[in-house]
């Protein structure tokens, strides 16, 4: 029973979780952590900046193989978002660098995000809240963590603010 439970924990923690992270960094002050990879991954140019706004950047990487890209693109989004908030802004996503397959060997899935804070206007903080709440909230349907009838009580909170 014992190595049962010690064989559960091992394998939640090895299947779970991204390994590397980092904070929020200024992007000027850091290079992309893409750069001495072995495998560069792709990158992708969301948008530009044409404000001049000070740019950041944040990066994680799975664990394991296991782990989705999505779900490290999905973190670093959430960490970005979260951090424009703190200060009141609202977030522009710049350009994201993500791994490619095969996903071995070191090459474990990776996103890392850059970005800038921007003031926001009511509308398009409620707009950009909104969206974020939502597509969370489909992932939770997708996922199977809730049911239609709660995903259908929930959206209807959230558009009722």
């Amino acid at each position: 029973m014992r190595v049962i439970i010690i064989l559960l924990i091992f394998s939640s923690v090895f299947v779970n979780g991204c390994a590397e992270n980092s904070s929020v960094l200024r992007a000027k002050d850091s290079k992309s952590f893409f750069d001495d990879a072995v495998f560069k991954g792709e990158t992708t140019v969301l948008d530009e900046d044409t404000t001049g706004s000070e740019q950041y950047r944040v990066y994680q990487q799975a664990a394991t193989g296991f782990i989705s890209v999505e779900t490290c693109r999905e973190e670093v989004v959430q960490k970005a978002f979260r951090y424009c908030e703190n200060m009141g802004k609202s977030l522009k996503k710049l350009q994201e660098r993500t791994s490619v397959p095969p996903h071995i060997l070191g090459n474990f899935p990776r996103a890392e995000l850059l970005f800038v804070c921007l003031a926001k206007s009511n509308t398009a903080s409620f707009e950009d809240q909104t969206y974020i709440q939502l597509t969370n909230l489909k992932k939770l349907l997708d996922n199977g963590t809730i049911t239609q009838d709660e995903f259908e009580q929930a959206k209807a909170k959230i558009l009722k603010k």
